[in-house]
């Protein structure tokens, strides 16, 4: 049993994949995996991204590869799983990160097709990518999967509060939230025989760059910390999760809003 904090935390020798690694809270992820020594896979629709995202990560003197896949193509998760198998023989630690919101129209008016790809991308993507994880890591009796919630996981939105500029979620961005959370505790269930945790972090507002500025004013009022998130802001509870640190939690939901959801 390790018995230094910093040796609990230590990802020397371990592999991580991270779908939706690409841009903002994927690649704020990588980074901090990889500092912690992890060679860490970088996976999105978006190859070439993915590619110039590793190439920075290298020249930071983290192992990074950068990666295509689709999530919710089985075939594809697959060869990405495969790949890191290929290089490393194992598979340590899987962040379920991909997705996004396809919604442009809200009830009454809202369009089924948006609903179905909203569901594909993050619900039936985390699904496909959990049970790829899993298929590689119960005979090694070990490994972290971490899959992507967020407040709407739990909390309709308060439509009150964003404004023309900003395209909020709506419910079936919510609905697919809502889904990969029970599907952490499900996968936990399946798992934990195996010595696999599956957890679930669910962030608040983190704004990204292109975010109007009046809405992410907004947002810093509405939190009890009075400003927003920053990717940095996620990854201490990711490393936590993905590391020995964390191996006593299982199944669980881990908030971090800077105290949006507590009123």
């Amino acid at each position: 049993m390790k018995s230094n904090i910093k040796d609990l935390f230590d990802l020397s020798g371990r592999t991580a994949i991270i779908t939706g690694g690409g841009t903002h809270l994927g690649t704020a992820m990588a980074i901090a995996l990889g500092q912690l020594g992890a060679a860490v896979y970088i996976a999105s629709r978006r190859a070439e991204l993915c590619e110039t995202v590793a190439d920075d990560l290298r020249a930071q003197g983290i192992d990074a590869t950068g990666l295509g896949c689709d999530v919710s193509d089985e075939k594809q998760v697959e060869a990405l799983v495969q790949r890191v198998m290929t290089d490393h023989d194992r598979l340590d630690v899987f962040i379920c990160n991909a997705g996004g919101s396809f919604t442009t129209s809200y009830p009454p008016d809202g369009s089924v097709k948006e609903f179905r790809d909203t569901l594909e991308i993050n619900l039936t993507g985390t699904y496909i990518c959990g049970q790829a994880a899993g298929r590689a890591m119960i005979p090694a009796k070990r490994g972290s999967i971490i899959t992507l919630g967020s407040i709407g996981a739990t909390l309709a939105m308060d439509i009150r509060i964003y404004n023309e500029r900003f395209s909020r979620s709506g419910p079936p961005y919510l609905a697919a939230k809502g889904g990969i959370l029970n599907l952490t505790r499900a996968f936990a269930a399946e798992y934990g025989q195996h010595g696999i945790t599956v957890n679930c972090v669910s962030p608040g507002q983190i704004p990204k760059d292109t975010t109007d500025a009046e809405q992410v004013e907004t947002f810093r009022q509405m939190n009890a910390l009075q400003r927003t998130g920053l990717p940095e802001d996620l990854v201490g509870t990711v490393a936590l999760l993905a590391s020995d640190a964390g191996a006593w939690i299982t199944g669980q939901e881990i908030v971090v809003d800077g105290g949006w959801s507590i009123w």
